[in-house]
């Protein structure tokens, strides 16, 4: 088939877009003049023709491709697997840039115009734009008669472009088959290739399997787009290592984080590489490789607002969605899921910004396009609530997912969505779902690196956004991350088909049922502790203190040790501020080896003392709101005090009824809210 770069991507925007679809959409998709889309349309007829579709134009209304459906998903599977005649101008100066980054030594415009099959004037033309990108990433072009082109820079910025440049134009697909498979699909455009060939399979299978097993000691869960990014990062370090390009890591950042966690996991990633690949790897890389674990934290929602870390940050978060929720008319004030997923978010991403390391969102054009509106409004909120970071694009698309996501949620309704691409879209696809196919009942997310351990058995349908390859035998539905009507039709139909065939094995094993039976055991139980030792603390004296508040709850038998615990509370008040804005309460928290069990109890003070508040600003408090755990602790349990601690964030009734140290009204308020958690589990 002979088609043009454009011409394919006009084409697979109409199949991709079901609906009528108007010039002027199709033009700024692709960046051209709605006279240039025009132009193309003739050649374009000819092409659909030669496959039995036709395309249907409709004055003032728009254009769409009609004919049998699986023509459609012949043509578009063509079209994704053919190689252009040529390429757009953004693709041609991709293919410019991973030749300049690929060399060492300075490249002649000859080589890269003959390269591409263009003029060098056509190559000098894409230099002169690529410097401006470039310079996003501290990067220079050197352009000198007789000596050629290269780029000029620090290592580690070339790696953060090359970097972006792979999660830009390679399919995830196919990059997803090679980290699973440790094969190259010959069959994807060049780019793709050039890009995917960058790095060596065999090693990328040896750096997968070393940092999946290394990643199992961290103390919390590696979002599969962090597991990915640190893959390809050690793939472009080890390639570049062997071409004798190193990197220099700040000194004085490096003693600082080398007695964390994330340091030693870092540490033996190298040195299982060095063994395994017989190379030197420099001292550098464990700092680098340190950063992606710490900037890729991925709490489970469930323990994040209990994190001593993150409560004033969920303050932030809060005034984040109250903005939102403002512009749009929409409370989302309440959305406890919503919040708890946003500080997991941001809290690497902004990490990341802070180190200025490069953070990339494949979907972002995507994104602007089905959500223009919204990305917008979020970009102001990010400006307005964190005056002190600059958003980039990339990121303002992942918080469009979660604030999209939390729009579009209807009724919870089993289905198995298996993603690669974060949270962010594994939530979207899962709402839209929801939205668009009421059949289904109920929907569990996992990460692809999950599925070979999962039961799918239990599940009457899977949904992926990756090919399964190492599960034939499995039936599932592969869609895009943003789920078509095309696909959601496909869904509709696998679900009338299982409709009629009888299945008698839908019974849960009694394994599940007595797991389940102890998981809500737990939960009530924790309620009960905390509602049955719950109490207020009328401190009438001076000696109104931190430390003295510890040692009344030594004395009461609540903890083991008053000074290691005090010692822990002062970290965490000397870390950030602990102050609720607005209210009189400041919230002390910590989870200690010497604390037995779970602890909720109030200190009111004689007298206000000041104190900074989550905000940064300074308060009065007179109302110390204590909530302890044990250093080990079940997910149900953090579970329900995560929840009673987001109350604290999210309603103001809570605020004014731990401020007038009612007791008894205190007790019934959190027994009504506790239920209310338990119905929203549906233990209930």
């Amino acid at each position: 088939m002979s088609i043009t770069a454009r011409e394919r991507k006009i084409i697979l925007f109409l199949l991709q877009n079901q609906g009528q679809v108007t010039v002027e959409d199709i033009a700024k998709a692709l960046d051209v003049s709605s006279r240039t889309i025009h132009r193309d349309l003739k050649s374009i007829e000819k092409i659909l023709s030669n496959h039995q579709l036709e395309l249907d134009k409709k004055a003032g209304v728009g254009l769409q491709i009609v004919g049998n459906q699986s023509d459609k998903q012949l043509l578009e599977q063509l079209l994704s697997n053919i190689n252009p005649i040529d390429y757009t101008q953004e693709e041609r100066q991709a293919m410019v840039l991973s030749m300049l980054l690929e060399s060492n030594e300075p490249v002649k415009l000859f080589t890269l115009a003959h390269e591409l099959d263009v003029t060098i004037a056509t190559v000098r033309n894409d230099l002169d734009q690529l410097e401006e990108a470039l310079g996003n990433f501290h990067l220079t072009i050197i352009r000198r008669r007789g000596y050629g082109v290269q780029i000029e820079g620090d290592e580690a910025n070339k790696r953060s472009a090359i970097t972006h440049l792979i999660a830009k134009y390679v399919d995830p697909f196919s990059f997803i088959s090679l980290l699973k498979e440790n094969i190259q699909n010959k069959q994807t455009p060049t780019i793709s290739n050039r890009l995917l060939g960058l790095v060596n399979p065999d090693t990328l299978k040896i750096i997968e399997k070393t940092v999946g097993t290394a990643s199992t000691e961290l103390p919390y869960e590696l979002a599969d787009s962090a597991r990915v990014g640190l893959v390809v990062h050690l793939a472009l370090a080890i390639e570049r290592l062997k071409k004798g390009d190193t990197i220099q890591f700040d000194r004085a950042y490096f003693k600082q984080i080398q007695g964390t966690e994330e340091y030693k996991i870092a540490e033996k990633i190298i040195n299982e590489l060095e063994t395994a690949l017989d190379i030197d790897i420099p001292e550098d890389e464990i700092g680098y490789i340190t950063m992606h674990l710490m900037g890729a934290k991925l709490r489970a929602d469930q323990h994040v607002l209990l994190e001593v870390e993150n409560s004033g940050f969920a303050y932030q978060v809060k005034q984040l969605i109250a903005y939102i929720s403002k512009q749009l008319h929409v409370d989302m004030m309440g959305n406890n899921p919503l919040l708890n997923d946003l500080v997991t978010h941001l809290k690497p991403a902004i990490y990341r910004m802070q180190k200025q390391m490069k953070i990339t969102n494949p979907m972002i054009d995507q994104i602007k396009h089905d959500y223009d509106d919204l990305f917008h409004l979020i970009a102001e909120a990010a400006s307005v609530i964190f005056p002190d970071l600059d958003f980039p694009d990339d990121e303002i698309g992942f918080l469009v997912l979660h604030f999209a996501a939390a729009l579009l949620k209807g009724e919870r309704q089993k289905t198995l969505v298996i993603c690669s691409s974060g949270i962010g879209t594994a939530k979207i696809l899962a709402t839209q779902l929801m939205k668009q196919v009421p059949e289904i009942k109920q929907i569990e997310n996992k990460s692809m690196f999950d599925v070979d351990e999962a039961d799918l058995d239990q599940y009457d349908l899977i949904i992926s956004t990756l090919p399964l390859t190492e599960l034939e035998d499995t039936d599932y539905i592969l869609v895009s991350p943003m789920l078509n009507q095309s696909e959601v039709h496909q869904i509709k139909k696998a679900i009338r088909q299982q409709r009629l065939i009888v299945n008698n094995e839908k019974q849960k094993s009694n394994a599940n049922s007595l797991l389940q039976l102890e998981s809500i055991k737990l939960y009530t139980d924790t309620i009960l502790d905390l509602l049955h030792s719950f109490y207020i603390d009328e401190r009438n004296h001076e000696e109104s203190t931190l430390r003295a508040i510890c040692i009344d709850l030594e004395k009461r038998k609540i903890i083991k040790n008053s000074e290691t615990v005090f010692t822990k509370l002062l970290e965490r008040e000397q870390a950030g501020g602990l102050g609720i804005p607005d209210t009189s309460l400041a919230l002390f928290h910590t989870r200690s080896r010497d604390v037995p069990s779970i602890h909720f109890s109030i200190y009111v003070l004689e007298n206000a003392s000041p104190m900074r508040g989550m905000d940064g600003k300074e308060m009065e408090v007179k109302h110390i709101l204590v909530m302890l755990a044990p250093e080990d602790i079940q997910q149900e349990r953090l579970e329900t005090l995560s929840y009673l601690s987001s109350l604290l964030i999210q309603e103001d009734e809570a605020v004014r009824l731990f401020e007038s140290a009612d007791e008894t009204a205190i007790k019934f308020y959190l027994a009504e809210r506790f239920q209310t958690f338990l119905k929203d589990k549906k233990l209930l």
